[in-house]
């Protein structure tokens, strides 16, 4: 049987853990809040972007620029978004098993662009090509790292080294909701007119100026960019 003082020496201890784990909750309800607060910023601005640049392109007519009609290489370029350490549940497995169990897709087509140590775990774990991975931006990421990406990214495709780009991410629905996504940034994929919209606004072409060839590649680049950053 254990004494007064051990007792009380195990109490204290309890007491002390307590204290900790109390802390521990604290910082990381604050981390949550902050986050939830950006996803919630972001979302508006991540899925605006993407629906008005695909309507814009609807109503555009037949327009032949790379951007549209993809490349000829069958490489496929996956920017993927994972976190740089463990114990999140799905969060990292899921967008794994989005990309490496895709009934279209085969490995050695594949080429990783990890934003985050776990993805890029994975995937050379699994004898996939990890191009590029970038541990730090998922810290604190910014603008500029997703243009960089981007440039990395477009110059490829451009360069006939990749065909089409995808993003594989955690979108965030709610703090208990989170939904793993597949998202084509290029070629881009020309949407149907929303149903809301009516028939003669559906039916007006868009017009560009002072070219459709110079205005897509000042817009695509910043469309790829964003949508990137929004994902982080």
């Amino acid at each position: 049987m254990a004494s007064m003082r051990d007792i009380q020496r195990r109490r204290n201890s309890i007491a002390s853990t307590q204290q900790i784990t109390k802390a521990m909750k604290l910082v990381s309800t604050v981390k949550l809040q902050k986050a939830k607060s950006r996803a919630e910023e972001t979302n508006p601005y991540f899925n605006y972007m993407y629906q008005t640049v695909s309507s814009m392109l609807a109503r555009s007519g037949n327009i032949n620029h790379p951007y549209l009609t993809g490349g000829k290489s069958d490489k496929k370029a996956i920017v993927v978004i994972t976190s740089n350490r463990g114990l999140a549940g799905g969060y990292n497995s899921n967008v794994e098993k989005l990309v490496m169990r895709h009934p279209d897709w085969k490995k050695e087509d594949l080429v990783i662009y990890s934003i985050g140590n776990k993805g890029r775990e994975a995937f050379q774990r699994h004898g996939y090509e990890v191009r590029e991975c970038n541990n730090d931006i998922v810290e604190g990421p910014a603008y500029a790292d997703a243009m960089a990406l981007s440039g990395q990214l477009l110059k490829s495709y451009a360069d006939g080294e990749i065909g089409e780009i995808y993003l594989a991410y955690t979108a965030f629905k709610n703090t208990v909701s989170h939904v793993p996504t597949l998202l084509k940034l290029l070629p881009v994929e020309v949407q149907a007119p929303a149903e809301h919209e009516e028939k003669n606004q559906v039916e007006t072409l868009m017009n560009f100026e002072p070219q459709e060839e110079e205005a897509l590649d000042m817009l695509i680049p910043k469309y790829v960019t964003s949508l990137i950053y929004g994902a982080l």
